[in-house]
């Protein structure tokens, strides 16, 4: 039974916060409205294919970029915490 139960210093901090699968969605979502834009259109010389998809396509993959490398500073590493005892 006792093995089933974990204490909270056994536990692992999660690798992303809410913040980070936010943004990981933002970004994806971005990428599918590019490249709809541009299947939409389906014009070589277009202006939403030449212009507005790669813009917004190259914004999805920097918020995406952005949201893996983001590391928030607000979760207490173990290390540096001081214990009141």
């Amino acid at each position: 039974m006792s093995a089933k139960k974990r204490k909270k210093d056994d536990q692992k901090p999660m690798l992303f916060t809410p913040l980070n699968y936010k943004l990981i969605g933002l970004g994806l979502l971005f990428l599918v409205i590019g490249f709809t834009a541009m299947r939409i259109e389906n014009e070589v010389q277009g202006f939403i294919s030449l212009y507005i998809s790669p813009v917004v396509i190259m914004a999805g993959y920097v918020t995406v970029l952005y949201a893996i490398l983001k590391k928030d500073h607000k979760i207490n590493d173990p290390s540096t915490t001081n214990s009141s005892s």
